[in-house]
C-alpha cells in the first residue's frame, strides 16, 4: 500500500473569528510522486480538496494507529476498514 496521508474534514464555523473544528478524520493515498500530499480522494471516496492535511504521519509511528490517538472518536469507519485499521 502507498503512503497514507491523514486528512481532516473540517466544519464551517459560523462566527467570523471562530476556528474550524475537525468533524471526521480520513485517510487518503499520497498523490503520485509525492510524500505527505493527499491524492484527490480519500479511501472512502470523499474529495480531499477542502480537507486539511494532518501533521500526523503514520509512517513515523510504526505499529500505531494511522490516525493518531487523539482522534479515535472521529475516525471515518470506511477509511479505517480500507487501510486495515
Amino acid at each position: 500500500m502507498s503512503e497514507i496521508v491523514v486528512v481532516y474534514e473540517l466544519d464551517k464555523p459560523t462566527a467570523a473569528d471562530a476556528e474550524p473544528s475537525v468533524l471526521r478524520v480520513h485517510a487518503a493515498p499520497a498523490a503520485p510522486g509525492t510524500v505527505g500530499v493527499a491524492g484527490p480522494r480519500t479511501y472512502c471516496g470523499h474529495d480531499t480538496f477542502a480537507m486539511e492535511v494532518s501533521p500526523w504521519k503514520p509512517a513515523d509511528h510504526p505499529g500505531g494507529p494511522w490516525y493518531g490517538g487523539q482522534n479515535v472518536g472521529l475516525v471515518c469507519p470506511a477509511c479505517d476498514d480500507a487501510v486495515g485499521g
